[in-house]
């Protein structure tokens, strides 16, 4: 599947860029904090207009976010989205144990599948300490895990890949890649491995992280992979 990754200003902004991008994804990431004032952002009159399934993000800032407010505050906006019945809620891994204890409990009475996260912009951890945030987030009560660092080079990008088979011989959805240049390829790659989603911009110039691939070439290439869309890739490739 392929989520679109929306980090606009306003209310009006977003409505726009989901019209937009809606008839081509398969779901849309919804980046509250990049949103003035987020407050404003009317989340059930968004679900109930939605064109696919909304994830909430309320990013940090220790990890490549824009939230300006209390952490207090940075998640109260997540358990709205999730008693408005958000589809999915983005939550970071390193966010304090007792505020993810409150969202959990709200969870648990909803139908909103929480995706807990873990985001390193500047390098790839280890092996060993690739795995250990892997089994971090199955143990935090994660239905999706996801795992997204920088490539200094190609072994970042083998070490990410490398979690697919670990993912599926233990049954947990999981969302593992690189950013950067040298990570692009894996925003691809993980999906023929087993990757629950990955995800694009809107369009060139648009990314939310570094690497992102524009909706329309990715679409085209993956049409293309799956056996289809054959006039899109060479449209894309002549580019």
């Amino acid at each position: 599947m392929i989520c679109v990754s929306l980090a606009e200003a306003t209310p009006d902004a977003l409505l726009g860029s989901i019209q937009h991008v809606g008839p081509k994804a398969d779901l849309i990431e919804i980046r509250l904090d990049t949103l003035e004032d987020p407050e404003c952002l009317d989340i059930k009159g968004l679900l109930r207009a939605r064109p696919c399934p909304l994830i909430f993000t309320n990013r940090s800032r220790c990890e490549g976010g824009h939230f300006s407010g209390s952490e207090e505050e940075r998640i109260g906006l997540l358990e709205k989205a999730v008693l408005a019945g958000a589809d999915y809620i983005d939550l970071e891994l390193r966010t304090d144990l007792a505020l993810r204890g409150v969202v959990l409990e709200k969870i648990q009475k909803a139908n909103t599948k929480l995706i807990i996260s873990y985001h390193d912009f500047t390098s790839t951890p280890s092996r060993e300490g690739l795995i250990e945030i892997f089994d971090s987030e199955r143990r935090a009560g994660a239905d999706i895990g996801k795992i997204v660092t920088m490539a200094e080079g190609p072994r970042d990008v083998l070490r990410v890949l490398s979690l697919y088979p670990r993912a599926l011989d233990e049954g947990f959805s999981l969302i593992a890649f690189c950013m950067g240049t040298l990570g692009k390829m894996s925003r691809l790659a993980c999906l023929s491995l087993g990757a629950y989603l990955t995800y694009a911009s809107p369009s060139r110039g648009h990314e939310a992280a570094p690497g992102q691939i524009p909706l329309d070439d990715l679409r085209a290439i993956v049409d293309y992979l799956n056996g289809s869309g054959d006039k899109g890739l060479k449209k894309v490739t002549s580019q």
